[in-house]
């Protein structure tokens, strides 16, 4: 089991930059992947970025491209994803996500409102 904890969101201007860091413990061992997703009210949860734990691969939604990065803590259970030049459009509630063997674990989200 891997227990997802996400922190930093808020309310932040349009333009502006903001952190959202997420904390993984268990077995964290066996997660191959760290990632974040979100979820806009009235869409469907769309991935964002997704890290491999190797750090060598990184993938992000086109949306986002440029604009924000995923990283990992020094400790490798942790996950960052600095968002910079926010739109309107980037409000959702972020999710954390870990892939495993074991399957895909979710973090209880934080929303992140961007304010025109």
């Amino acid at each position: 089991q891997v227990r997802l904890v996400e922190s930093g969101g808020g309310l932040v201007q349009a333009g502006g930059s903001h952190r959202l860091s997420c904390v993984a413990s268990g077995i964290i061992f066996s997660i191959n992947a760290m990632g974040w997703y979100r979820q806009a009210p009235g869409k469907q949860r769309e991935l964002v970025a997704v890290m491999t734990s190797s750090g060598d691969r990184t993938t992000y939604a086109d949306s986002v491209k440029g604009r924000f990065t995923i990283s990992r803590g020094d400790a490798k259970n942790t996950v960052y994803l600095q968002m910079n030049s926010l739109k309107p459009e980037d409000t959702a509630v972020y999710y954390c996500t870990a892939e495993s063997p074991s399957g895909t674990y979710w973090g209880k989200g934080t929303l992140v409102t961007v304010s025109s």
